[in-house]
């Protein structure tokens, strides 16, 4: 099967395939575990399946190819051998004619209908021509895709059958906790149905191998063959399909990740209800940034948390449901907001169409405002990150000096020079170093929109909110920035002035 690798620390990040191999020692004060999992085992068994593929793989194009090529370092002493090689086995200066051949591939599943729909992994049957579903009773049966979602890496396969499946029914992937017991049964490097044990090890893992990683970690082995198969709590319920590793070598070293049941079983549905069997997902319509401890302080919020908006889009889902710029999105859905990532794999799951509320911080206080969840259209993000890009430019005199900044009200001169939209805010002609404003990238050319959640006019309104900010015994001052139509939020230390 296909291994999908990332470096980090000289570690990788790897699809293999199940899961969990020896439970870690549990610390003295830990309650004592299960006396065994063969009951269980017994159960789940036949719910899981073996999944093997075979594709065609097409040699190289021999156009591609220079006489005597023998893909091998120049000067190797070894060069030499293999032109010779090839110079005999075909005409003079040619390689021999490469054929088609046959590779196969192996991988795990699970049962989720009785009828015959089997989930897996995208990577799995990935430019499969034929697959293969082989029962816990060793029955071969002839497996068609019925869709497949790349961005979570989840694909749903449908084998015709006679009698009715054993099913592997969903969990819910939320009410796991850290230190909680896991079970997974697979194919490892195709030995069979196997079935290891460990614990639940951390949550909401990002490994950079999607858009929507919110991975569950255990401490469990996942080697290859087991990508596809569950991760069953102690009720028998699928908590997570077993898809990567984190591991030098391809083997596993017990970090292993698995795709939360609740993202999962949201997709698998999809694709099999939809007509084109394809994952509609969420839209909201926003630019968003993340709340950094100064940010949280100026807005008086108890922590960092949350993702910020710095913009919304026009006749957006968003707009319409009266979310603004500034306002802090704590839950959407019901669900908690940790950070800015958290927010894109929300909005995603949600369904389009369906009215949801969404809490945000305005003003000091929280707001539930109800949001229709738009069609995302896959060339845009869910939600975009607020970024300003780099636009260098000269300073120029100004009016007002503080925070490290020198502002000027927006003339018909600066306007050409900076290339400004409109006469909307003050414009920043230059930046002190060192200065709180050159810490957050600040430069000339760029519109002071807001401060403290006030919109500016003038450079004397500005000042005025410093003044009341310090008054105040805040630390820092909320501006919102423009550059070239981007907008972002930048929090400057006033202590620092």
């Amino acid at each position: 099967m296909s291994i999908i690798s990332s470096r980090l620390r000289r570690s990788a990040v790897v699809t293999a395939g199940a899961l969990l191999f020896a439970a870690a020692a549990l610390p003295a004060a830990a309650r004592p575990g299960p006396d065994g999992f063969a009951d269980l085992a017994e159960k789940l068994l036949p719910s899981v399946v073996n999944i093997s593929t075979t594709q065609t793989v097409k040699p190289e194009s021999q156009s591609e190819k220079s006489p005597g090529h023998s893909e091998l370092p120049q000067g190797s002493p070894f060069e030499e051998f293999f032109k010779d090689f090839f110079d005999h086995n075909g005409q003079p200066g040619e390689r021999p004619q490469l054929r088609p051949r046959k590779a196969t591939s192996l991988g795990s599943g699970f049962i989720i209908d009785a009828s015959g729909y089997i989930v897996t992994n995208n990577h799995v049957i990935t430019d499969a021509d034929q697959i293969t579903v082989i029962l816990h009773d060793d029955t071969n049966l002839k497996a068609e895709v019925v869709g497949r979602d790349t961005k979570t890496d989840v694909a749903v396969l449908k084998v015709k059958t006679e009698k009715p499946l054993p099913v592997a029914a969903w969990g819910d992937s939320d009410k796991s906790r850290v230190g909680d017991w896991v079970l997974a049964i697979g194919n490892p490097f195709g030995l069979g149905g196997s079935v290891t044990a460990g614990i639940l090890s951390a949550r909401q893992r990002d490994i950079n191998s999607g858009p929507y990683d919110d991975f569950l970690q255990t401490d469990a082995a996942i080697n290859r063959g087991n990508s596809g198969g569950p991760m069953f709590n102690m009720d028998g319920q699928v908590i997570g399909i077993n898809t990567a590793i984190y591991s030098p070598s391809g083997g596993s070293i017990g970090i292993g990740f698995a795709i939360p049941s609740n993202l999962a079983k949201e997709v698998v549905a999809e694709l099999v209800r939809e007509p084109d069997h394809t994952v509609h997902r969420g839209w909201l319509g926003v630019r968003i940034q993340a709340v950094s401890d100064e940010i949280a302080e100026t807005l008086g919020l108890d922590k960092a948390h949350g993702a910020l908006v710095a913009s919304v889009n026009d006749n957006g889902p968003a707009q319409q449901g009266g979310i603004q710029p500034g306002d802090v999105i704590l839950t959407f859905n019901g669900k908690p907001v940790t950070d800015m990532h958290h927010l894109p794999r929300l909005v995603a799951e949600a369904r389009v169409g369906k009215s949801v509320p969404v809490t945000v911080w305005r003003k000091r206080q929280q707001t539930v405002l109800q949001v229709t969840v738009g069609k995302l259209d896959e060339s845009e993000p869910v939600v975009a990150k607020a970024s300003v890009p780099e636009k260098p430019a000269k300073p120029d005199a100004g009016t007002v000096s503080m925070l490290g900044l020198t502002l000027s009200n927006i003339t018909p001169t600066l306007k050409d020079k900076f290339s400004l939209s409109d006469d909307k805010g003050v414009v920043v002609v230059g930046v002190a170093k060192p200065s709180p404003a050159a810490d957050k990238g600040l430069q000339p050319g760029d519109v002071i929109m807001e401060a403290s959640q006030e919109e500016i006019k003038s450079t004397s309104e500005v000042a005025g909110k410093v003044d009341e900010a310090k008054r105040g015994g805040r630390k820092s001052i909320l501006l919102l920035v423009e550059r070239k139509g981007d907008l972002r939020f930048v929090a400057l230390r006033l202590d620092k002035s």
